[in-house]
């Protein structure tokens, strides 16, 4: 890449931390990497399966149907020994649409479920290269399907559903409210889309400075893309499903948090989905944290901006669901 600009600094506490993780998340994923980066831990620290049980969570997977009718596994997650109803949050996780699993980022739901006596659903959905669009957001819907219509054996108040994901996850989070949005269902009451990985066309001022450095740079960002998408990426022919910015009717979707770090690819198209939604007329509320390379609220939790970050979501869906 030979048109990379000067990028916005990182934040002391992230560029520490940074400094700290050396080589163990590279900068770029290219193809080859990718059965490497599946097998590795990305987080170190207790499992999400160990921080459940710490916290008092229980858990049960559930074979359904996925796209074309094929088995996909979602698991249902919620206190132990809960009764009555409460909402629910569907859970699409991160990984650049190539690596992670549905346990990645589940535990930054924990506190909602607990606050306001809801239930977990995160799906499995089928990662490229293996399986590309549509299977990853096609899989996403119909985990999405089958909590509503197990809604009343979950618990769930079908009024209070919320979809929620980072990365690659908040992309298939917007991308599976408009699918349900133009298939007429279920309702969502919020869409709140952490750094979400919008646009496969690489074309925006932040994707050329985040390259070579930080986390998920434009390198990974192609390698990601290009897995889903194949020879697609790009062209005109990508649906408004696999890569959301593209989409240009922005009426009566719910309303949406976004977030992003103002030093990392995904800034600049997370922040025109937040103006698209807003030119239509839909709620939305936008932060952009200074200093923050991609995932930084995960690599470095106790930093201050970290905290800040946090804290906006939680006051988002406070609201929203209070």
């Amino acid at each position: 890449m030979t048109d990379t600009l000067i990028r916005p600094p990182f934040d002391p506490e992230l560029e520490a931390a940074l400094s700290l993780m050396g080589d163990a998340f590279p900068s770029t994923i290219t193809p080859e990497m990718i059965p490497i980066m599946r097998s590795a831990a990305v987080f170190p620290g207790p499992t999400p399966q160990e921080v459940l049980a710490e916290r008092g969570f229980v858990h049960r997977d559930v074979t359904i149907p996925g796209h074309e009718g094929d088995e996909i596994v979602v698991t249902v997650i919620h206190r132990e020994g809960r009764t009555g109803r409460g909402p629910g949050f569907f859970h699409t996780h991160g990984g650049g649409m190539i690596i992670g699993n549905r346990w990645l980022g589940v535990e930054g739901f924990l506190g909602w479920a607990e606050r306001f006596n809801g239930v977990i659903v995160t799906v499995e959905y089928r990662l490229a290269p293996e399986f590309p669009d549509p299977y990853p957001v096609e899989d996403c819907y119909a985990g999405l399907v089958w909590m509503a219509e197990h809604a009343d054996e979950l618990g769930v108040d079908l009024d209070r559903l919320l979809i929620g994901g980072a990365s690659a996850g908040g992309g298939l989070a917007a991308g599976t409210t408009l699918l349900a949005r133009d298939r007429k269902g279920p309702v969502l009451i919020g869409q709140l889309l952490i750094y979400p990985m919008l646009d496969d066309r690489d074309q925006t001022v932040s994707t050329r400075q985040i390259d070579g450095e930080g986390v998920w740079d434009r390198g990974s960002n192609l390698t990601g893309w290009t897995a889903l998408l194949g020879d697609r990426r790009g062209t005109d022919d990508v649906s408004i499903y696999a890569a959301p910015a593209r989409n240009t009717d922005f009426s009566n979707l719910p309303p949406a948090y976004i977030d992003a770090g103002s030093a990392e690819v995904f800034r600049d198209e997370d922040v025109a989905y937040a103006t698209k939604l807003w030119e239509a007329g839909i709620q939305a509320e936008l932060h952009v944290f200074a200093g923050g390379f991609h995932g930084f609220d995960n690599f470095a939790p106790q930093a201050s901006v970290s905290q800040a970050m946090l804290a906006a979501r939680d006051n988002w869906v406070n609201r929203l669901l209070g």
